[in-house]
């Protein structure tokens, strides 16, 4: 089979799934696994680089307002390909092309590729969609293995932080304007030990005042805007410090929201380890592989995770 993933959590689990020798493309956003790093890539943002996080909002707001695309597919190069299967999403108009594009794009192909669109709000149907997307491509028995083995990592999680204290916990997702976490993120913090004070589990994220989210009073913020590493996020953290040390949170981490928060993959496991060592360190290692920087500790002594 031949497979075009055009969203970046569904080429991982591919990947993961064993399955990349049939992924014949990706997006231009697609990083991981490193073997994705070679394919033709079938999508560009019209949203210039080097904008800083206001304006990439206020350009945003202004394209979708007037109903235009963030992205560009390559109808030239899909159709060359002529793939099997397309996979897409259709959960939010900011991260990927536009699933009605997608299927206007594939009735036109010579291959008549089926179309199939992932499009979980909460970690369990993350998981669930692993074995639809097994389904679709004939691998059933090895996603659900892969949910399995997933599924038992996140109960260790929860064995190891049973009984001990949930701070209240806000997920930055932005910073101009700040939104607050909501889809898949409440439910992590809930399995890392915490309390979602801000977003809400299986809702979108939402844009919060910074006196809102001071208003929940947090012990614990997490900067993670979405698409973006951990130094990108600490450096949006510092140009924000005021308005973080505003919320009264003694403890302030910025983590890689493209790694393992903001793509709904098999990666958010990663995530979930690594809340539950920044929410509870003396119950929790931290995972090997996962970039973080606390905030405080960074800006006063040099140090960080």
């Amino acid at each position: 089979m031949r497979i075009a993933s055009l969203v970046p959590s569904a080429t991982e689990a591919l990947f993961a799934l064993g399955l990349g020798d049939q992924v014949v493309a990706v997006t231009h956003e697609c990083d991981h696994p490193s073997e994705v790093l070679g394919l033709p890539r079938l999508t560009r943002s019209v949203i210039p680089a080097g904008l800083e996080p206001g304006e990439i909002d206020t350009r945003v707001r202004e394209l979708t307002g007037r109903g235009e695309a963030l992205y560009r597919l390559d109808e030239a190069a899909l159709a060359r390909l002529a793939p099997d299967l397309i996979v897409t999403q259709a959960l939010c108009a900011v991260c990927a092309v536009s699933y009605d594009d997608v299927r206007a794009v594939a009735a036109q192909l010579d291959s008549r590729p089926e179309v199939i669109s992932l499009d979980p709000r909460t970690l369990e149907e993350v998981l669930d969609d692993l074995k639809s997307l097994g389904e679709a491509i004939d691998a059933r028995d090895r996603a659900e293995e892969l949910a399995a083995k997933l599924h038992a990592r996140l109960d260790r999680i929860r064995d190891a932080v049973a009984g001990a204290p949930r701070p209240g916990v806000v997920a930055l997702e932005w910073l101009d304007p700040p939104y607050a976490g909501g889809h898949w993120l409440p439910e992590m913090i809930a399995l890392a030990g915490g309390r979602s004070v801000a977003g809400e589990p299986g809702r979108d994220s939402r844009e919060a005042s910074w006196a809102e989210l001071a208003a929940t009073r947090p012990q614990v913020v997490v900067v993670m805007p979405c698409g973006l590493y951990a130094d990108e996020a600490f450096q949006q953290a510092l140009a924000h410090r005021e308005r973080l040390d505003a919320l009264g949170s003694k403890r302030i981490y910025a983590v890689d929201a493209a790694s393992s928060f903001s793509r709904p993959g098999p990666r958010l496991v990663d995530g979930t380890e690594l809340l539950a060592h920044l929410l509870h360190p003396d119950r929790v290692p931290s995972p090997d592989g996962l970039n973080w920087r606390e905030l405080t500790l960074e800006v006063r002594t040099p140090a960080g995770g």
